[in-house]
Formats: structure tokens, sequence, C-alpha cells
């Protein structure tokens, strides 16, 4: 996997645009879905479900992208709007 790819999560997240990567995070592949902000010993639900459930490389080979555990998890910083431009976005990145 190139470096770039590492960079995007399964999700479609560019961990390298986060304010955290680097200080708290070193982005979700490289943490295996645990990463800082999720329960201790848990990690992400998508990381779960695209990685270990269905052994998938991004959430872009999934045909239900994207999907209700996606829609679930909004920043709560962002509005409505901003939020969808975002999961439109992270479906681009990941399906080209």
């Amino acid at each position: 996997m190139s470096d770039l790819n590492e960079m995007i999560s399964c999700c479609g997240s560019d961990c390298s645009a986060c304010y955290c990567y680097g200080e708290m995070c070193m982005g979700c592949n490289a943490v295996c879905g645990k990463v800082f902000h999720a329960p201790e010993g848990k990690g992400c639900p998508i990381y779960y479900c695209c990685r270990i459930r269905n052994g998938f490389n991004s959430c872009g080979e999934c045909d239900n992208l994207p999907c209700d555990l996606i829609l679930g998890t909004r920043d709560p910083s962002l509005s409505e709007e901003e939020f969808m431009k975002n999961v439109d976005e992270r479906v681009k990145r990941l399906r080209g």
C-alpha cells in the first residue's frame, strides 16, 4: 500500500488532513481502527465492518456505500449539509 493510501482510512477520510494526525493519532490504518477517540480497547465500528467482518480494503468495495453505519457516525461539529458533503467527498475518494 502506498503512503497516500495509508493516509486514506477505509471509510475514505484523509487522515493526513485531520488536526489529530501525528500528535494524537497515526491514522486508522496504522492503528487497525483503534483510534484515540474510541472507547478503551474498542475499535472504530466502520473499520471493524469493513476490514474485519467483510474483509474489504475499503468501504469503496461495498455495494452499500454510504451505509447506515457511515451515515450514523456524524461529526457533531458539522451541520447536516457539511456532513453530507463530507460523505460525498469520501465516497468519491474511495470509488475514484
